[in-house]
């Protein structure tokens, strides 16, 4: 007889409720406000509750985190766009450039939700397998062809990971270096191997793309994309979506009274 005295605690790690609170927070901070602090802060400690709770690594997150800074400084353009009272000024040529302070909130507002939005996905990656948010994905009703591009996109980059390495070894290989002298000649001639290596690669992975159709057609496909019928969500997993329904909601009603 089978065990079930887990299956109940661990409906509420489902990947499905797992994917779908995550997308309710990302949501949920776009609905605030600019300026919305004190919504923001209770936000950002709720998430780090959850990172530490899973026992992620909140500094790990935190510094993976940072390559969304480079896109979210496109926010700065907010601080000289929006009309407010002018705090800072600063000319550029012939012109002049005014930060206004509506400007500036915005501006760290959207900066802050981005930071934030990206260690929640961050956070969804490092606990779900990418199977479970493809399945996440089904369940909220996304076409099925876009669902077995992204798992086949997934799965073709460890191919493509493979081909890399052992083309890196074959070089390896057939390089020597002497003692006392510089392997390798100029940097001119290691950007031109590098991009032949680079068209070598794809090459192989366009040849190792048509044997993995042609295996595929041998085994049945016909082009209609295949999915499991997920089992029905228990308790646990819609007592979990609805606190975290009733979180945002009130970080929402919190942003705005």
């Amino acid at each position: 007889m089978a065990d079930t005295s887990t299956a109940e605690p661990t409906a509420a790690y489902d990947g499905r409720v797992k994917t779908w609170l995550a997308l309710g927070f990302i949501f949920t901070l776009a609905w605030l406000p600019a300026g919305a602090w004190d919504a923001l802060i209770l936000a950002a400690l709720a998430l780090w509750f959850v990172i530490g709770w899973k026992r992620i690594g909140l500094w790990t997150i935190w510094r993976r985190s940072l390559i969304a800074w480079p896109f979210a400084l496109a926010a700065l353009t907010l601080a000289v766009a929006r009309p407010g009272e002018p705090i800072v000024q600063f000319a550029i040529g012939s012109q002049t450039i005014t930060a206004t302070d509506a400007g500036i909130v915005s501006a760290a507002t959207v900066m802050a939700k981005s930071w934030l939005s990206v260690q929640a996905m961050m956070a969804l990656i490092a606990t779900t397998h990418f199977s479970e948010l493809l399945i996440a994905l089904a369940a909220l009703r996304l076409p099925p062809v876009l669902i077995m591009i992204l798992g086949m996109a997934y799965r073709y980059l460890f191919i493509l990971q493979e081909e890399a390495l052992r083309m890196l070894r074959a070089r390896d290989s057939r390089s020597a270096s002497l003692p006392n002298r510089r392997a390798g000649r100029s940097l001119l001639w290691r950007a031109t191997i590098t991009g032949r290596m680079v068209g070598t690669l794809f090459i192989r992975a366009y040849d190792r793309s048509e044997r993995i159709y042609a295996a595929m057609l041998a085994r049945g496909y016909d082009g209609q994309p295949i999915t499991a019928n997920q089992p029905p969500l228990q308790r646990t997993a819609y007592l979990a979506l609805f606190g975290g329904g009733i979180i945002y909601v009130s970080l929402i009603v919190i942003a705005y009274i």
